[in-house]
């Protein structure tokens, strides 16, 4: 069982090139990554998409890279000739315009913004895709180890709160047989003292048969017990998000049917303990992967 959010940090130093990569991730329905890298990584974008979707399938994740690099490289200059030639004919107005003199020079020339621009002349840099992909794998490498180690203490709250709604649904049906009873009871109480202790048996029955088959909670109790069963089940297992709160869904839905058919003070207690424990699982899932 792994949880969404995490933090995961990943190096490489080879001599002048040092590299840095860093995955955070916090809780969404479904996989969002989202690069924040240097221009010279632009073209490595989807690879990097590519790595993190081999490892994890929900969440929002935060990619961040960061770089220095101090090795030697080939270089070229390229001379925008067309913006030098601009501002060689904007210095001829002025001086014309304004009688000063001309004295445009190729120094001047070489300051001015980009009229001579740097580039790098030697491709694709294999060296800093490589330490790209070795940070990154080291990173998602510890974020799955913070992941899981997070997952594991949910798992241990959830078992323990499933635990906690077994124990109440076993409150529930321990108590379900005896409601009808107790109507029944009731029931002929009330007729016998209206009518001055004359009872119809056959009929309290027939009513209190009726009562009971309203009341009747059999086959939530028994969805309960199965989805208990699942839950656990499924626990054990590492993507699990999506399953258990579907699964935590329907235990909910069994819980409100028993809370609106029992007219039982006691069995209504127990259905609304078990709905805050639920409510406490869902809220914990949604951590979950």
């Amino acid at each position: 069982m792994y949880s969404m959010t995490g933090y995961g940090k990943g190096e490489y130093r080879d001599g002048e090139l040092s590299l840095t990569v860093e995955v955070k991730s916090v809780n969404n329905r479904y996989l969002d990554v989202a690069v924040k890298s240097p221009r010279v990584f632009l073209a490595q974008e989807e690879a990097i998409r590519a790595m993190v979707r081999s490892e994890l399938s929900r969440g929002h994740i935060d990619v961040f890279i960061s770089y220095t690099d101090g090795r030697e490289k080939s270089k070229s200059l390229t001379v925008d000739r067309a913006l030098a030639s601009a501002y060689i004919r904007a210095a001829q107005s002025l001086s014309a315009e304004f009688a000063v003199e001309q004295d445009v020079t190729v120094s001047f020339l070489l300051r001015q913004p980009d009229v001579v621009r740097q580039e790098d002349v030697s491709g694709e840099d294999e060296t800093l895709v490589s330490a790209l992909k070795e940070a990154l794998a080291s990173a998602l490498a510890a974020h799955k180890t913070m992941r899981f180690a997070e997952g594991e203490r949910l798992k241990a709250d959830l078992l323990s709160r499933i635990g906690v709604i077994a124990e109440l649904r076993e409150g529930i049906a321990a108590r379900a047989p005896s409601v009808a009873e107790n109507y029944r009871k009731k029931l002929s109480e009330r007729i016998s003292e209206y009518l001055g202790g004359k009872v119809d048996e056959t009929r309290i029955l027939t009513e209190a048969a009726v009562y009971a088959d309203k009341c009747n909670i059999d086959e939530e109790l028994t969805r309960l017990s199965s989805h208990i069963e699942e839950f656990r089940n499924i626990a054990a297992c590492d993507q699990v998000g999506r399953k258990l709160d579907f699964l935590v869904q329907e235990l909910n839905r069994e819980c409100n049917t028993i809370c609106s058919k029992s007219n039982d003070k006691e069995i209504t207690r127990l259905a609304l303990d078990m709905k805050n424990e639920i409510e406490k699982v869902r809220e914990q899932i949604q951590n979950l992967e």
